[in-house]
């Protein structure tokens, strides 16, 4: 926890100002504040002053700064403020419930003492030290004082534990004394607690501990039995000062203790069951802390100064909001407050074990609270401020939380119902169930209150889905358990748990009386259902009809309605009832009778006087007619028997009502003579019980009153003898006799003569008795009575007369027997036979007749069988020796054992017919081998076979067949056989016979006939498993034409077609089963691409909806526009992902272009953002005008690029001069130099680059050397083309280079002529080097080619003289060389000379003269 400052409630002052106490409210509403000058500043919550008044002195003549206030603290219910003074005084004022209510002193407490601190713990209880070491208690309640214990120390401190039932004192001395009001059962010492090194002024009680502080710089914390745990020293700490106050949060997780400028601030860890410490709260100037106050409800501590300023801080742990609706604050470990941020209403939620709270949820449409602590579940109402704490071990936070009852939290967990009643910490109740639905489970508490019942909690719910039971959650025992045929739907109690209310899956309504434990089915057919709040009136629906139980207790009395709609809701306020039916569009209200509601409210307030008055303004019907007798009921049990008389009337019940009247006036008499009601009279007592029908218990009041008479009268006006003669004999009552003589007199008369007679006998007159019993047509009786007497026996006449009687009324054995004990068998006999007595008969007829016992013994078995007991007849039929009887008696008694024990006896053709019967018993009884040897034994071999064919036992049949019948004759069966099943729906039993003898084809037919594929899937595969998958895609296009789709899914998987799968969805828009099969079977983008489709089929937001799901947004764009469907595309992408419709148009405008719609690729091409395309498009497609037209308007820049596209154009038609206009006007020389490099013409190319790149030239004329160098090697034509290209364009070095480059042995004039033009060249256009190079390059040539005068010339150009004589000598043109050597270097006509002699040396021509030309001159040369 750390403090967070908010704001100063109390400006501080420049001097001392101290503020003595503070306290917060236990509402939390208010928060008081004394000041230095002895006044109390009331704040409010918001920490609003709202309110202030000053306290007074305990006696006015000392002034009011005679004393100081030391203490002060709310009541429990913050109406009330007590003040602890100085002046040896404790004030308590009542300040009122609204701001501004008058301050009124209602209790002072006069000590000895000054009284040095004050706490309010409880109700009524104030405690406060004194400075003489008392602690003592003050009674608000009787205005009195008491000591609680005293010591001899000044009282310097006083606290009290979190539940207020502990207090801790500290003292000058350091001693700190605990005492308790309620140890809560924890068994902790009183009395002296330990002693502190120094006056603890800082004395704070938390949960685990006690922490004491002051003067000597230390905080200690003690044990709960006075042991130091832990020390916090401070005392090395010079910017620490004396400890002054502290304070406790009220969840006692925190403790903050107050010193100069600043707040420490201590928190408890249950981790390491140790004291933290948590960063100090340091405020500069704040000075000495001299008072602190924590809120109750733990979100904000208040700090008082020495200077009078008092500080408000939040000490929350941590703040969130909750669904924007609630503000959760922790303020400690195991405490939170929840604020509802709409209405700023607030619930502290709060472990009272101490249990850190986890997680905070609010559920249940924002009502109830629901937190978990580690040991314990927290649950509360936030509109009732019902809080509760269980005891909840950890279930992983799987728990189900039912808030549909306003008073009971339902809790599921691991087939365990809890039940937790809001505002208590005791579970309600658990059980074990498996059905948590909430109308499956109804508890009622307290909802209706009861004469008598203080406590009324109720629960039913089901144990399994046809069986309720009922439980009674205070006593916490099972009041009922309710089995029922039928599935349970729905159940409810009613508000008092006395009757419960269920449905059944088949709509059946019942009605459970949980004190009678009788179950009575009130409606069929019922949809809706629900008690009428407030009452025990039902309202249901029946189809089309309103019903309506104003009176359960009668629920054959029902009002009914027509009805057009159906129920929707039943509401009940203002003293008004409706029943909301929905018609359709409209919604109509039913309102129904209110008084009738109200009677049976009456009845269960128990008041009957209203319940008359009521029921007597209504007309009589059926529902008014139960309503009465229920009244009735009620008023008797209730012994107000003026109502129930009232009631009896009003059902014309006559008898009843005259009956009550009297015993109502006996009553009132007993009343105005005893006193009281009068019920109580015994003659009261009596009569109730005779009119309850009880009338031994009459008898018995009537007897503990001596009254014999009166009981004696009461059992003869309902005639009542026998009692009545009882009494009167238990009591002796003289009048017995005549009671006796009269009782018999009356049966006479009213011709009860076998009661007569029973008397007669009783009295010894047998003859009366007789005859008595004869008159009643009692000859049995009279039988009996006279076979009992031996006197009776031997008086013909009696025994005539009663023999012809019984005769007369057919009871023949009764005279059998009379005939037997008088000796006469004959008539004995024949009477036995007649009453079908056989056993007399027989017994009779061994001992008087014997020959005549084997007819009697048939005549016996003929009875029996007559009689249905054909088991009994058996015997006697054997007896009598008639088998065939005896067999059929035996077959109809089930008896068939015996049956085939006598059938063996019999021959063969008597028995056969009985052995079909037999064995067809043991067939069904599944006893097939003894059914088989019958069958056998009775010549039935084919019933045989049958039997075991329909019993699935074909081996058994096949094996039987066999031995009996021929391969062809057995197949021929089975087929017909399986033909019958098939017809008969016995698909199995037909697949087995076909199988049996191999025609596994048959059996697969007849399934494909009926449809039942998985059959027939299940024989392809055993018998044609090559035919499985195809038959698996015939099955599932089938199934999908008949609209089975999920079968077809089934055999399209099968046949690995999955594709068809979902085409099968597609066609049929089941889109979310086509995306589930191509996930789980199709490739890895299958489902991608339906997802895609799909989207594609809903379009607008759903489609993005769906694909933004699945996270395939923008590969569904991408995807639509690489598939051309653009329109779908754009569509996603404006909805969704407008970053994408550049890229859309782009490729739009690209398809178009495709499809050759150039004029709307154009705009796609701009919309895209990309005019520069579009530009190219209409270049591509030499549409220059179009193209110079969306450059010009939209990219100015792809002017250029249209330029470039028309001159390419125009060099490829060869119009060259217009191609190079082109470049120009596109400023791209550069083009144009390549198009005339590609086009050859070097001579063009090298003319613009050297008007228009200068730079380049250099590196082009090498390129069209080398160009040139490539063309030479290839032919002479090449170079000489090139050479005079070179030469016009001036490039003279590269043409004089080209022109040497020629070489061609062939033709040595073109050769001759290139040199010459070469060396001419570079005489005109070459430098001075240049041409003496070219010239000594091409004169050896013209040498090597004899043209030695040519040669010669060319050196004498260049001034190389010796050169042009060593041509001529070459040449052997001696004179021209001497010519040339004289006239041009004089010098060189000695080596002339020398070379000539060389010459002629070398010819052989020494001696002879040469004469050589010199001027035109011969001169003659001496050798």
């Amino acid at each position: 926890m750390q403090l967070r400052h908010v704001r100063t409630l109390l400006a501080p002052q420049d001097g001392t100002a101290r503020v003595t106490c503070m306290a917060w409210s236990a509402s939390s509403s208010r928060f008081a504040v004394c000041t230095a000058e002895r006044v109390v500043l009331l704040y409010d919550e918001q920490g609003e002053r709202r309110d202030k008044f000053s306290t007074k002195p305990a006696d006015a003549k000392y002034g009011r700064k005679s004393y100081v206030v030391k203490g002060m603290a709310f009541s429990p219910d913050s109406t009330k403020l007590a003040i602890g003074q100085t002046d040896n005084i404790v004030y308590v004022y009542r300040i009122g419930e609204e701001w501004g209510d008058k301050k009124v002193i209602c209790n002072k407490f006069i000590q000895t003492s000054a009284v040095t601190c004050l706490l309010w713990p409880a109700e009524n209880v104030i405690v406060f030290g004194l400075a003489e070491g008392k602690v003592r208690l003050a009674n608000t309640k009787n205005n009195k004082s008491s000591t609680i214990y005293g010591t001899d120390s000044y009282v310097v401190s006083l606290t009290s534990n979190v539940s207020g039932k502990g207090i801790l004192s500290g003292h000058a001395d350091g001693t700190i004394v605990r005492f308790f009001f309620d140890d809560e059962g924890s068994g902790e010492s009183q009395g002296k607690l330990m002693v502190h090194p120094c006056p603890p002024y800082a004395l704070a009680w938390a949960s685990n501990s006690i922490v004491a502080a002051g003067c000597d710089k230390k905080i200690v914390a003690y044990g709960k039995e006075g042991n130091v745990i832990q020390t916090f020293d401070y005392s090395r700490d010079l910017s620490e000062k004396e400890f002054t106050t502290a304070a406790t949060s009220p969840g006692g997780q925190s403790i903050v203790i107050g010193s100069y400028d600043r707040l420490r601030v201590l928190n408890w860890s249950p981790r390491r069951s140790a004291w933290e410490e948590g960063k100090p709260k340091e405020i500069a100037h704040l000075y000495t802390i001299t008072a602190l106050a924590w809120k109750r409800d733990g979100s904000r501590i208040c700090a008082g100064t020495l200077c009078g300023g008092v500080e408000q801080f939040d000490c929350c742990l941590r703040r969130s909001i909750y669904k924007n609706k609630f503000e959760i604050t922790y303020v400690g470990p195991s405490q939170v407050i929840v604020k509802n941020l709409s209405t700023g209403t607030r619930v502290v939620l709060k472990s009272q074990y101490g249990y850190e709270i986890d997680e905070v949820k609010i559920l249940g449409k924002d009502r109830y609270l629901v937190a978990h602590t580690s040991d314990t579940l927290l649950l509360g109402d936030i509109s009732s401020n019902k809080l509760s704490e269980v005891a909840w071990q950890g279930s992983g936070g799987n728990e189900k939380f039912f808030f549909d009852n306003e008073n009971v939290c339902m809790i599921f967990n691991a087939g365990e119902l809890t039940l937790v009643e809001y505002g208590s910490n005791d579970m309600l109740g658990s059980v074990r169930t498996e059905f948590v639905n909430p109308h499956l489970v109804s508890v009622r508490i307290n909802e209706r209150r009861q004469r008598g019942v203080e406590e009324n909690k109720r629960l039913a719910y089901l144990i399994d889905i046809k069986t309720i039971a009922t439980v009674d959650l205070v006593g916490g025992y099972s009041t009922g358990m309710i089995s029922h045929d039928s599935k349970i739907d729905w159940l409810e109690l009613n508000e008092t748990g006395h009757k419960l209310l269920f449905r059944d899956k088949k709509m059946r309504l019942q009605l459970y009386d949980i004190e009678s434990s009788t179950k009575t089915t009130i409606l069929n057919y019922c949809s809706y259902v629900q008690w009428v709040p407030g009452s025990d009136v039902v309202v249901a629906q029946n189809r089309n009809s309103l019903c309506i139980w104003y009176n359960i207790d009668a629920p054959e009395r029902v009002t009914m309605f027509p009805l057009k709609g159906d129920i929707v809701d039943l509401e009940r306020n203002d003293g008004k009832t409706e029943v909301i039916v929905s018609e359709g569009v409209n919604t109509v209200s039913y309102t129904l009778d209110e008084g009738l509601i109200e009677f049976g409210t009456a009845v269960d307030d128990g008041d009957y006087h209203r319940a008359t008055a009521f029921l007597e303004t209504l007309e009589m019907s059926t529902e008014t007619e139960a309503m009465w007798k229920t009244l009735s009921r009620l008023a008797l049990e209730a012994r107000q028997l003026h109502i129930a008389e009232r009631c009896f009337a009003a059902l014309g019940n006559m008898a009843k009502a005259r009956f009550l009247h009297e015993t109502n006036a006996i009553a009132d008499q007993a009343a105005q003579e005893h006193g009281g009601d009068g019920t109580d009279h015994y003659l009261v007592r009596a009569r109730l019980a005779m009119l309850d029908k009880n009338y031994k218990l009459a008898e018995m009041i009537f007897l503990e009153q001596n009254a014999t008479e009166e009981a004696m009268d009461m059992y003869q006006e309902l005639h009542m003898w026998d009692e009545c003669i009882v009494v009167a004999k238990a009591k002796g009552h003289p009048m017995l006799e005549k009671l006796r003589r009269g009782y018999y007199q009356w049966l006479l008369d009213t011709q009860q003569e076998e009661k007569a007679g029973e008397v007669q006998e009783g009295q010894g007159d047998y003859l009366a008795a007789i005859s008595l019993y004869l008159r009643a047509g009692l000859p049995a009786k009279a039988a009996r009575l006279a076979m009992s007497r031996d006197e009776l026996l031997t008086n013909e006449d009696v025994i005539d007369r009663i023999s012809t009687a019984l005769i007369r009324g057919e009871l023949y054995e009764q005279a059998g027997d009379l005939f037997e004990k008088v000796r006469n068998p004959r008539k004995a006999l024949e009477c036995y036979g007649k009453g079908s007595a056989f056993l007399k008969a027989v017994e009779l007829a061994r001992l008087a007749f014997p020959a005549e016992v084997v007819k009697l013994e048939e005549a016996w078995g003929d009875h029996l069988v007559q009689q249905k007991q054909l088991d009994a007849a058996i015997n006697h039929y054997i007896e009598a020796r008639c088998s065939v009887k005896a067999i059929e008696a035996a077959l109809g008694a089930r008896q068939w054992k015996k049956a085939i024990y006598i059938l063996d006896l019999q021959d063969k053709q008597t028995a056969a017919k009985y052995y079909l019967k037999i064995a067809q018993h043991y067939a069904a009884l599944q006893e097939y081998q003894v059914a088989e040897e019958l069958y056998i034994k009775g010549g039935q071999t084919k019933d045989a076979i049958d039997m075991y064919t329909q019993a699935g036992l074909w081996e058994q049949a096949h094996k039987l067949a066999i031995k009996c019948m021929s391969q062809e004759d057995v197949t021929v069966l089975y087929i017909t056989q399986a033909q019958e099943m098939e017809k008969q729906g016995k698909y199995k039993e037909a697949e087995r016979l076909y199988i049996t003898v191999n025609e596994p084809d048959l059996a697969i037919t007849m399934y494909k006939k009926c449809k039942m594929y998985d059959e027939m899937v299940c024989l392809v595969a055993k018998y044609h498993k090559d035919l499985l998958g195809d038959t698996h895609l015939h099955l599932g296009k089938e199934l999908e034409a008949e609209g089975r789709l999920q079968e077809a899914e089934y055999h399209y998987l099968e046949a690995k077609d999955w594709k068809a799968t979902v085409n099968m969805y597609r066609v049929n828009d089941m889109w979310e089963e086509a995306y589930r099969v191509a996930k789980a079977h199709g490739g890895a983008n299958s489902h991608k691409h339906v997802a895609y489709l799909w989207a594609k089929s809903l379009g607008g937001e759903a489609a993005v909806k769906l694909l933004s799901k699945f996270g395939l947004l923008e590969m569904a764009i991408d995807h639509a526009t690489d598939s051309g469907v653009f329109e779908f595309a754009f569509e996603l992408a404006r909805l969704s992902m407008k970053q994408k419709m550049p890229d859309i148009h782009l490729k739009y405008a690209m398809f178009l272009e495709d499809e050759g719609k150039f004029e709307e690729a154009e705009g796609e091409f701009i919309k895209a953002g990309k005019p520069k395309e579009a530009v190219l498009m209409f270049v591509h497609n030499q549409d220059w005008d179009a193209a110079q037209r969306v450059a010009e308007a939209h990219d100015p820049d792809s002017v250029a690029d249209v330029l470039v596209g028309q001159a390419q154009f125009a060099f490829e038609q060869r119009e060259f001069q217009k191609a190079e206009a082109f470049l120009l006007r596109a400023q791209r020389p550069e083009l144009a130099i390549k198009y005339y490099k590609e086009a050859g013409m070097w001579s063009e190319a090298l003319r613009i680059c050297k008007e228009y790149m200068p730079s380049r030239l250099g590196e082009l004329q090498e390129e069209c050397g080398r160009e040139a160098g490539k063309k030479g090697s290839g032919g002479t034509e090449g170079l000489l083309e090139q050479a005079r290209e070179w030469e016009q364009a001036g490039e003279y070095a590269r043409a004089v280079d080209c022109y040497l480059k020629v070489r061609d042995p062939s033709n040595s004039g073109l050769v001759e002529k290139c040199l010459l033009k070469a060396a001419e060249l570079a005489v005109k256009f070459l430098g001075q080097s240049q041409s003496v190079e070219v010239t000594r390059t091409v004169a050896p040539q013209l040498v090597a080619m004899k043209k030695y005068s040519v040669a010669a010339e060319l050196y004498l150009n260049l001034d190389l003289i010796r050169e042009a004589i060593d041509a001529f000598i070459e040449g052997e043109e001696w004179s021209k060389a001497k010519h040339v050597a004289k006239e041009l270097d004089p010098r060189s006509e000695e080596y002339v000379d020398q070379r000539y002699k060389e010459y002629l040396k070398n010819q052989g021509k020494v001696d002879s003269p040469v004469q050589v030309s010199l001027d035109g001159r011969w001169v003659t040369l001496a050798l």
